[in-house]
């Protein structure tokens, strides 16, 4: 069951996080609170019967949750309350966040209008109709602002949009004048965003998703240019500190995907003499989620800092595709009966279609059909 049914989710952001953003609640201290109700707030409610509630009893829940969480927190000076609480939420940190999530419970019906705002954003037909909208949104309050951009940006496909239109309405595309403009939370959410698609990069080997990282990627490219690409940005500002710090954070989470990449492609090809060759599909996966990753990473370079190692490893993949599929394209003229040899092509020819283009894979498959029908009876 996820902390509070869920109705948190817009405005949660996984860990570890470098930089806070109002209207973001970490992951691990949504869930301490969670735990914490779940345990001590609500015992006239088994684990089985929260988990059967239907929408009309959660909302019940949500209301008697906040009520029991802000009669629970210590008033000031009362240090022995404290070190109860923070006992209860296991430390410090999830003690000073807990009006945070009060907050954002209280919130939680703008919190999920806000995320219905951001989807219809992108159904707008034009800029103008888009800039009426950001119009209406209540940016002199910073609080419910920033939960509404929070929850808003999780489902804007397209975030350059968003800026250009705040920029067009603050009539200066400055940092100092979007702030004066109240649109800090709207630049605050998109660079908490891009935060957090990092942590999904740090999950590798053969389970890893290699579709979520190129995703998580291509996110972050798009939420980045967003602000580094139309706002002018004085170097020792936040923004711009924050950018760098998120910069150099996501290329070293990159750099050994790319460096391991040409390994994956080499263990794809590697034979063994005898019946003891065989193709492993944990390599060949391995091999192809690092290709499909290095062509995101060229896609999205601009904000990256990998362009040494990019150049290094693009240029190495396509001398050794190019190789080792010409060298599997003889094995199967001599062998055209061997599955491995020919699954090594497949996966080959899908790297190098990745790696070149699709007319030159279309070239290595006529090659491939022609070599197995040369060699076949007639």
């Amino acid at each position: 069951m996820p902390p509070f049914f869920g109705v948190l989710d817009p405005v949660i952001v996984e860990a570890p996080a470098e930089f806070a953003f109002d209207g973001a609640i970490s992951r691990p201290h949504a869930l301490a609170a969670w735990d914490w109700i779940c345990r001590d707030m609500l015992l006239d409610r088994s684990a089985e019967e929260l988990e059967g509630c239907d929408p009309a009893e959660r909302q019940a829940v949500l209301v008697q949750a906040v009520d029991r969480m802000r009669n629970a927190t210590p008033q000031p000076g009362d240090h022995e309350a404290e070190r109860i609480l923070r006992a209860q939420l296991g430390g410090e940190e999830p003690m000073l966040k807990l009006p945070s999530i009060i907050a954002a419970l209280k919130a939680r019906s703008l919190i999920a209008n806000a995320a219905a705002f951001g989807r219809a954003i992108n159904t707008l037909p034009d800029d103008d109709a888009l800039a009426a909208t950001l119009r209406a949104v209540p940016f002199g309050d910073r609080a419910s602002a920033s939960w509404m951009m929070q929850a808003a940006i999780g489902q804007v496909a397209n975030p350059t949009r968003l800026a250009t239109a705040a920029i067009r309405l603050a009539g200066s595309a400055t940092e100092n004048a979007l702030l004066h403009a109240g649109y800090g939370p709207l630049f605050d959410a998109m660079l908490c965003h891009a935060q957090n698609q990092i942590p999904t990069l740090g999950n590798s080997g053969p389970f890893a998703d290699g579709d979520l990282s190129c995703r998580a990627v291509e996110r972050y490219h798009r939420l980045v240019r967003a602000v580094s690409g139309h706002v002018e940005l004085n170097r020792q500002s936040r923004w711009s500190r924050i950018l760098a710090a998120l910069t150099a954070t996501i290329s070293e989470q990159i750099e050994p995907r790319l460096q391991a990449v040409p390994l994956e492609i080499a263990a794809v090809f590697r034979t063994r003499a005898g019946s003891a060759d065989r193709v492993d599909r944990d390599q060949v996966l391995a091999a192809l989620n690092g290709v499909y990753l290095l062509a995101t990473v060229r896609a999205c370079r601009t904000t990256l800092a990998v362009n040494h190692l990019f150049d290094q490893v693009w240029n190495q993949i396509g001398q050794m595709l190019e190789l080792l599929v010409t060298r599997a394209l003889d094995s199967l003229r001599l062998d055209p009966d061997n599955a491995n040899t020919k699954a090594r092509l497949d996966a080959g020819i899908i790297m190098a279609e990745v790696r070149f283009n699709s007319d030159y894979a279309d070239v290595l498959r006529q090659a491939k059909d022609k070599a197995e029908r040369r060699c076949s009876p007639a």
